[in-house]
């Protein structure tokens, strides 16, 4: 909506009027619940406000006769502000304007001040409210592509870096206890088992960095089941053997890089942004980022496409530059070049642990689902809006959440008590590519992923640094 006003009443002594503009929705015990606060502009007696959008649901309930009241004062310093008059009017009214075929036709209210009103037998009004234009924008929601057909594709990045300690003692970060995950196991649980529900066929690639792998070569991005022609594992119990499977067969090492697994899966959701499929990149890290700049830069450049990044910091260490990467107050900006949207939510799992979700490993994984993927929804509206692109209709076969069983078989080898290795998934079904992974700078001499699987019975990882 765009609002401007003429020949408003002079309120200050020495000038003319700042005037701005309140907007109120009625409420069913007719109260008023005040929705939006616009600009002041100053000493002016004929402003025209900036355009604002708002939500129908917020401005009225989604009530288009239902009273909205708008308040128009000439703002003081010290609070105090003057009325200058009121009118009421509702969203039908608003909408439809003077409204002539599909041109808006801008229509005028009268702001009348009431206290004048009943002192000035000869009162008029106190200037005029002009609607200059309104439109109407239907906003489709997360589920209306969900049922369209859109898939989230997720895939998880975890921090093989030595600070997480020897994965053979208890106190690592990586140990495996046989009583309950650990805090990777418990945030790739917690968030996989939320989007596997969104995703048909089940099937998540998992890369490793800050690792030494088998034939000595340290990678910052390897497919953690050493399978680069086929790196997906069949459901989060695929996902959780391949990571615990490659902590026997890899040397923790470093440093900790993030720009290339982001990359990696970068270059996928460049060339799929119609709509069709949108990427989620979780990635489980310990410590510091050692490639900052270079990380911002890649999240700037995949800022602009469908892909949502969640970071996951476990264990208790600082975590500051993390912050700087959730730009949730401003934009990421590398080489001069600006973030276009917010892509990156990062929470730290120690936040979920004891305290007011007690030692119920449960609870604290269903807490840090919940706040993790809370922005996941939003992000991925901004992504289709900025790019025009509709949902589809609904499609019968689509299973939401919690529907129960799909209506689609799971794809061929890929059922989720499978080996990773194992779970081959459907051509044309995932945008993961057949064939050998690609390959991307590590900050130093190329160093591939091994383009061949692990002998049998796995290899030995070399001594653990002490």
């Amino acid at each position: 909506m765009h609002f401007c006003a003429t020949h408003l009443d002079k309120k200050d002594f020495l000038g003319k009027s700042d005037p701005f503009l309140i907007f109120y929705r009625a409420n069913e015990d007719n109260s008023y619940t005040t929705v939006h606060k616009t600009e002041v502009i100053k000493n002016t007696l004929n402003p025209t406000w900036r355009p604002f959008t708002i939500t129908a649901r917020a401005l009225c309930n989604g009530d288009y006769d239902r009273s909205i009241k708008v308040e128009c004062y000439d703002w003081d310093g010290d609070g105090g502000h003057d009325l200058i008059g009121v009118f009421t009017t509702n969203l039908r009214e608003i909408t439809r304007g003077g409204s002539s075929g599909s041109t808006y036709q801008p229509f005028t209210r009268e702001v009348i001040n009431p206290k004048k009103k009943a002192k000035k037998k000869n009162y008029k009004n106190s200037g005029q409210v002009t609607v200059m234009n309104c439109k109407i924008e239907i906003n489709p929601s997360f589920l209306d592509f969900v049922k369209g057909g859109t898939q989230l594709n997720f895939t998880v990045a975890i921090d093989f870096t030595a600070s997480n300690g020897n994965p053979s003692s208890p106190t690592s970060l990586h140990y495996n206890s046989p009583y309950q995950p650990n805090q990777y196991g418990s945030a790739i649980q917690a968030v996989g088992e939320i989007i596997q529900d969104y995703d048909s066929d089940k099937l998540f690639p998992v890369l490793g960095f800050g690792a030494k792998l088998p034939d000595g070569s340290i990678s910052h991005e390897f497919p953690v089941n050493f399978n680069s022609a086929n790196p997906y594992c069949a459901g989060i119990q695929g996902v959780m053997q391949a990571y615990y499977g490659a902590l026997q067969q890899v040397q923790l090492y470093g440093p900790t890089n993030f720009a290339p697994v982001i990359q990696h899966v970068a270059k996928f959701a460049t060339s799929m942004r119609d709509g069709n499929n949108y990427f989620v990149l979780l990635i489980l890290t310990d410590g510091v980022i050692t490639d900052l700049p270079n990380t911002i830069e890649a999240i700037v450049h995949s800022s602009g496409l469908p892909l949502s990044i969640i970071i996951v910091g476990v264990g208790n260490a600082e975590f500051d530059a993390m912050d700087v990467l959730d730009a949730d107050n401003q934009k990421l900006s590398s080489r001069g070049k600006q973030a276009v949207r917010d892509i990156v939510q990062f929470v730290p799992f120690r936040d979920f642990l004891g305290g007011k979700f007690g030692n119920n490993m449960q609870v604290s994984q269903a807490a840090l689902a919940k706040e993790v993927l809370a922005e996941i929804p939003d992000q991925f509206l901004q992504y289709m809006k900025a790019n025009n692109i509709k949902p589809k209709p609904p499609q019968e076969n689509v299973r939401m959440p919690g529907q129960g069983a799909p209506s689609i078989p799971p794809p061929q080898g890929g059922a989720p008590n499978m080996p990773p290795q194992q779970g081959m998934p459907n051509q044309g079904t995932s945008p993961y590519p057949q064939g050998p992974a690609p390959a991307y700078p590590q900050g130093g001499p190329q160093q591939n992923a091994p383009s061949r699987p692990p002998p049998p019975g796995g290899a030995a990882a070399p001594p653990y640094p002490m």
